[in-house]
């Protein structure tokens, strides 16, 4: 089989041909909501652009319109946190089969090269993308342009060749790029058909890290809704807070579906007050509030790194640690000696079908262990971002116009699976992170906190700024006390 292979990315190994989704998610994650709206605006313009044979220019503008004055550093951000989600699940999986099994892979994109080359190296293994260059300020802000580098895009594939031709071109038709001509063979969608590719069935590495508010991707008609729903949502989500926040926690789960949401339950939770530590997957921070509300008590959680704002505007006690492991632990053994507490290991959320590496810590310090399985549903915008104003966690979750919580409770672990019974507590985190896996039929992994933070952010580990304003004030409130 021949080594080389250049291929499209969209419209051949994306099914979806136009960039203009990926590009109103920058707008989005990047800038906010009024750049995504003006986007919006343009985008016929780009259409009609298009149809009359000025496409390149159309995009140009969609570009520009998209990046102009946003930080290279942002961009670079929602490239890696954000677009592989979404690119991932717009994947044409034959294609991809075939670009898989040549030697050096090469993927050229209408796009920027900025926001491609991360998803196409980690999950498409490519070896090189051919995109366009966006010209950045000396303040580091992104003017919107392309660069000018006096040559083509087939004359920079052909130097990455050092003027060979590639041995294959891959695409679709109509839409495929003027690489293809450099190409000794081309080979056209559909891939499954025509020569017999006797490939074996893989999958590209999953994206398990994802980051964002926007649950679909934004087409045009998509856009268009998430607009119109905003000032609704927004209404709604207040109403829903204040009924929460008023009501007593006993009459919550009787009229949640009033107000257009919905809590499934499974399982049979343990009695009051009994010393129990429920051990939760983690999705969102909304967590352990719909655990308490199925319990119809408030019952203390434990907290990592929420923001101030949100641990004051929160209907159950919290218990924040502060990541140093014997202090930790003796927090968490004083919450237990005066009733139930809830943890999530992982230490941060994950929004894919994933748990991460379960902290060995909360084994330790009870044997009075139940796990809980919490998964939820979401039609528009995610709860939890890593990167923003973590105060709007909460805000955006009850935006959605149908928000759907399942909570499955699992047996108490027996004395012989704990500590007690002789187990290590590594071995009672693994064998909880198991069981709770097969339960919502997700995947165990190693990965941590520090190794979600290091995808997201491409940094050492740390957390990124959270933009944590009400944890500013609240500091210089103290400070102003203080003096």
């Amino acid at each position: 089989m021949p080594e080389t292979i250049v291929s499209d990315l969209e419209g051949s190994l994306l099914k979806e041909p136009d960039p203009f989704s990926y590009l109103m998610l920058v707008a989005f994650e990047a800038s906010g909501v009024l750049r995504f709206a003006f986007l919006l605006l343009v985008w016929p313009l780009g259409r009609v652009l298009d149809m009359v044979g000025l496409g390149d220019v159309g995009l140009r503008l969609m570009v520009f319109v998209a990046m102009a004055g946003i930080r290279e550093s942002e961009i670079e951000a929602v490239a890696r946190a954000v677009l592989p989600k979404f690119y991932m699940d717009d994947l044409d999986m034959e294609a991809w089969r075939v670009f898989s099994s040549y030697g050096r892979k090469v993927v050229v994109t209408k796009s920027p090269r900025v926001l491609v080359e991360w998803f196409a190296k980690e999950h498409l293994r490519a070896d090189d993308v051919v995109g366009g260059e966006l010209v950045v300020n000396r303040f580091g802000l992104a003017t919107g342009f392309f660069a000018d580098h006096g040559c083509s895009t087939d004359e920079r594939v052909r130097k990455l060749f050092c003027g060979e031709s590639p041995d294959v071109g891959q695409g679709r038709l109509p839409c495929c790029s003027s690489v293809q001509s450099l190409c000794k063979e081309h080979l056209y969608a559909p891939f499954s058909d025509g020569k017999a590719y006797d490939l074996p069935l893989s999958k590209p590495p999953p994206v398990i890290f994802h980051d964002g508010r926007l649950v679909r991707r934004p087409t045009p008609s998509t856009a268009l809704l998430i607009l119109l729903w905003l000032p609704l949502g927004a209404l709604l989500a207040a109403i829903r807070i204040l009924v929460g926040l008023l009501l007593p926690i006993q009459a919550i789960p009787h009229i949640v579906n009033l107000f257009g949401g919905s809590i499934i339950f499974k399982g049979t939770p343990p009695p009051p007050n009994s010393g129990i530590l429920f051990v939760c997957t983690h999705r969102t921070l909304m967590d352990p509030v719909v655990l308490s509300v199925v319990l119809g008590r408030r019952v203390a959680a434990v907290t990592y790194s929420i923001s101030r704002l949100s641990e004051i505007l929160s209907p159950i006690p919290t218990v924040r640690l502060s990541r140093d492991r014997r202090v930790d632990g003796e927090r968490i053994k004083q919450a237990l000696s005066e009733g139930d507490l809830v943890v999530c290991p992982e230490g941060t959320t994950c929004r894919e079908p994933f748990l991460l590496r379960f902290s060995a810590l909360f084994a330790e310090l009870t044997d009075r262990i139940v796990p809980v399985g919490m998964n939820y549903r979401v039609g528009f915008f995610h709860a939890t971002t890593a990167r923003g104003y973590k105060a709007m966690d909460p805000i955006f979750f009850f935006m959605n116009p149908r928000p759907v919580y399942e909570v499955t409770f699992l047996n108490q672990l027996p004395e012989e699976l704990t500590c007690s019974g002789g187990k290590s507590a590594h071995d009672v985190a693994n064998h909880v992170q198991r069981i709770l896996a097969s339960t919502l039929g997700f995947e165990c992994t190693s990965l941590t906190r520090k190794d979600k933070y290091r995808v997201l952010a491409g940094n050492d580990g740390t957390v990124p700024d959270s933009k944590d304003y009400g944890g500013r004030i609240l500091k210089l409130v103290d400070t102003l006390i203080q003096h």
